[in-house]
């Protein structure tokens, strides 16, 4: 098996692991469960790919909708058209999506942190998965490739702001070696109240003293 350099998978899971340049296929492990009937390792698998502007623009679009509709985990106020939804994809570092029976349930990307050039070694990203699939590994799996993509692009820095309270999303970027780094507080008004935003930090190259190399930019969507 030849898998991108610097993946990390448990173990369990890299033993039936397939991996190409563009799209991961990953067994889903046997606690979990798609809709009513409970995965079984190794025959039923989730699809991790590159983002087509064509084909899964649509798709992003209605699976962000109700984060943007029916919570306050985001804080816009409408939710973006799939043109709209389609020029963010094409602005993105890298974009990767989660299919499941040939049907988006996930997807996750990062983009430029601030417009200043100091920060353009740093990114901000974010994940978005179908209801019916939170807790299934979907996120870790989204990062991974994510991640891998986004340091070969030449970044140093990812950063995530998580709308206040939010365990699931708190606990997953924990578990993606992030540190919290400080508190926007009172900082977003939607759905009649204020919200704090906490923000989460990883350091993609840990030790490395630089200077950092110029971005691929070659590699952006």
């Amino acid at each position: 098996m030849s898998c991108p350099s610097g993946l990390s998978l448990p173990s369990s899971i890299l033993t039936t692991v397939s991996c190409n340049t563009n799209y991961l296929v990953i067994p889903i492990a046997l606690q979990v469960s798609w809709g009513s009937a409970p995965a079984i390792y190794g025959l039923q698998r989730m699809i991790i790919r590159d983002a087509d502007l064509e084909r899964d623009a649509s798709a992003c679009a209605a699976l962000y909708e109700p984060y943007v509709c029916d919570s306050v985990a985001s804080s816009e106020a409408r939710a973006p058209t799939e043109e709209e939804m389609w020029g963010r994809m094409r602005a993105a570092y890298a974009w990767v999506v989660a299919e499941h029976e040939e049907v988006v349930v996930g997807y996750a990307y990062g983009s430029s942190h601030r417009e200043r050039d100091a920060y353009r070694w740093a990114a901000d990203v974010a994940a978005y998965i179908d209801a019916d699939h939170h807790r299934s590994g979907v996120g870790r799996a989204l990062y991974t490739r994510l991640f891998e993509q986004l340091r070969a692009v030449g970044l140093w820095t990812l950063c995530a702001g998580i709308t206040q309270p939010n365990d699931a999303s708190n606990g997953l970027h924990r578990t993606m070696g992030f540190v919290p780094v400080g508190t926007y507080r009172r900082i977003g008004w939607k759905a009649e109240a204020w919200h704090g935003v906490r923000w989460w930090q990883l350091d993609l190259r840990p030790g490395e003293p630089g200077p950092p190399s110029e971005l691929e930019t070659s590699c952006q969507r």
